[in-house]
């Protein structure tokens, strides 16, 4: 069982904007689907609107969208959040480590099924992925089923 933590200092507006999905655990809702993005943007609410893209079986092909909406679960600036695509359901999304200058996440759940390493770049140096793994290892996770995702050409 991967050891559950979040970050404590994260400074939302930072955090907003797109990001891409470089690796994930495989799951019913993105499958098929490469060259996918994550865009967050603060509501006049105070949540936050989370549009997720991506293209089905290969970079040309046709981009399909989820529009979902994100809550802190907590204090504002934890890396705790609840996020729902249908209706009253949430799940929980937890920012485990961020870059100092946000230039990449790893993104986990209370769920041991749900990983992400997202990144601002389309691209990230080996050096940096394979320290990112580093630490999702360093987290309790197995990564045996994590799978790159293919981005844009560079």
């Amino acid at each position: 069982m991967a050891q559950k933590k979040y970050i404590e200092n994260l400074d939302v507006n930072r955090y907003m904007g797109v990001w891409y999905e470089l690796a994930r655990f495989p799951h019913k809702f993105e499958r098929n689907l490469v060259g996918v993005t994550a865009t967050y943007s603060l509501t006049g609410k105070g949540d936050i609107k989370v549009e997720n893209a991506g293209h089905y079986l290969t970079l040309g092909g046709k981009i399909e969208k989820a529009i979902g909406k994100a809550r802190f679960a907590g204090k504002k600036h934890n890396g705790h959040l609840k996020v729902s695509f249908f209706l009253w359901f949430y799940s929980d999304y937890y920012i485990m480590e961020l870059d100092d200058s946000y230039k990449w996440a790893l993104i986990g759940s209370s769920s041991d099924k749900y990983l992400w390493i997202l990144s601002r770049e389309p691209h990230m140096d080996r050096t940096t992925y394979e320290m990112i793994l580093d630490k999702a290892r360093s987290l309790g996770y197995d990564l045996s089923n994590l799978q790159e995702v293919p981005q844009e050409l560079p």
